[in-house]
């Protein structure tokens, strides 16, 4: 892994025990399971946290829909769902 740090944290003996049986099933080291899975939550909470802030963007820059108007167009939904249903 090119430009690589080493990141060094504690895990309970049960976390370690799981790692290591994922890890060996797959065919991988410890560290090279730990990486991948940092690797993955990270990226989530960055897709996450870009989500939040494009509400946040749409929020400041007033691009909102009033909650009646929301609660309404889900009513109707849900009715027209629900008379689909009843045929």
């Amino acid at each position: 892994m090119e430009n690589s740090v080493v990141v060094t944290t504690r895990l309970d003996r049960e976390t370690t025990d799981l790692v290591d049986r994922v890890a060996s099933v797959g065919g991988h080291s410890r560290s090279r399971f730990v990486a991948k899975a940092v690797t993955e939550a990270a990226k989530r909470e960055a897709a996450f946290l870009a989500f939040v802030q494009e509400g946040i963007d749409d929020l400041d820059a007033g691009r909102t829909v009033p909650h009646e108007t929301v609660m309404a167009e889900l009513d109707a939904m849900i009715a027209k769902h629900e008379a689909r249903c009843r045929d």
